[in-house]
C-alpha cells in the first residue's frame, strides 16, 4: 500500500500530466497530436506596450499541413518606420483591418485541441496572451512547444551554428523561406516542425510528458555541443 507522501506524488504528478485544453494530451503520442504553429508580427518587441499587427498559423498533422489561418490585424497604433522596413507591413495595410479582439476567436478555435507551437515561443505566447488579457478574454493556456528549445536539444553545432528560422529553415530544405510576415514564418517553422519530430521519434521520445523530461535532463546538464553562441534567448528578430 502506498504510504500518503507516495499517494500525493502522485496525485501531484497526475494533476501535471492533465491539461484542461485537451485532457491526457501530455500522455498521448507526439504522432498522433496536431499542432498549430503560430507565428505573429507586431508593432515592437514589449506585449505590454506594443500591438499585434498580423497573426498567421498552420495546423500540423502527421507531419502535414492540414489547414491554414492568417490575418492583419489593426494594432491600433501607428506601426514605427524600422518594424516596416524589417516586415513590409505598413499602416496603409492595417488600416481598415479588424482589432486584435475580433481576431482572436477565429485563431483560438483554430488552434483549439493542439499543441500550440512557435519559433521563440516566449514572444509569441507573450503576445497572445496579453492581447486576450487586454480584450478580457481567459487566455486557455494551451500546450506550448518551442522549435528553439527543440533545436537546441536535437541539434549539434557542427550541424547549424545557431537556432535562428532562417538557419533552420535551410538545414532542413523547408519550402518556405522566413521573411517576417505571420504566415510565410509559420509554415517555415512547421517544416522544421516536422524534421524535429522525426529526430524526437528517432531518439525514443514519443510523448510531451518524456519530452519535457529530456529538456529537464539537458538543463541539468547541458549538452556539450550547446555553445554560448547557440543558446540565445528570446529575441524579436528570430
Amino acid at each position: 500500500m502506498l504510504d500518503r507522501s507516495a499517494r500525493g506524488w502522485l496525485a501531484a504528478a497526475g494533476a501535471r500530466l492533465r491539461h484542461p485544453w485537451t485532457p491526457g494530451i501530455r500522455r498521448r503520442p507526439l504522432a498522433a497530436l496536431d499542432f498549430v504553429v503560430v507565428d505573429v508580427e507586431t508593432t515592437g518587441w514589449s506585449p505590454d506596450a506594443d500591438g499585434i499587427t498580423e497573426i498567421g498559423a498552420v495546423r500540423l498533422s502527421g507531419g502535414v499541413i492540414r489547414a491554414e489561418f492568417a490575418a492583419l490585424v489593426n494594432p491600433g497604433r501607428l506601426i514605427p518606420p524600422d518594424i516596416i522596413t524589417l516586415t513590409g507591413i505598413t499602416d496603409a495595410m492595417v488600416g481598415l483591418a479588424p482589432p486584435v479582439g475580433a481576431v482572436l476567436p477565429g485563431f483560438l478555435d483554430f488552434a483549439r485541441g493542439s499543441v500550440l507551437t512557435a519559433h521563440n515561443a516566449p514572444f509569441d505566447v507573450g503576445f497572445l496572451s496579453a492581447a486576450c488579457a487586454g480584450t478580457g478574454r481567459r487566455w486557455p493556456a494551451p500546450p506550448v512547444l518551442d522549435t528553439v528549445t527543440l533545436a537546441r536539444l536535437l541539434l549539434t553545432e557542427d550541424e547549424v551554428p545557431n537556432c535562428k528560422l532562417a538557419t533552420l529553415a535551410d538545414f532542413f530544405a523547408a519550402p518556405a523561406t522566413p521573411c517576417h510576415r505571420a504566415l510565410a514564418d509559420a509554415r517555415a517553422t512547421a517544416a522544421v516542425l516536422a524534421a524535429l519530430l522525426d529526430r524526437l521519434s528517432a531518439a525514443g521520445i514519443q510523448t510531451l510528458a518524456q519530452l519535457s523530461a529530456a529538456e529537464r535532463a539537458a538543463t541539468r546538464r547541458p549538452p556539450a555541443h550547446l555553445s554560448a553562441a547557440a543558446a540565445e534567448g528570446p529575441q524579436p528578430g528570430r
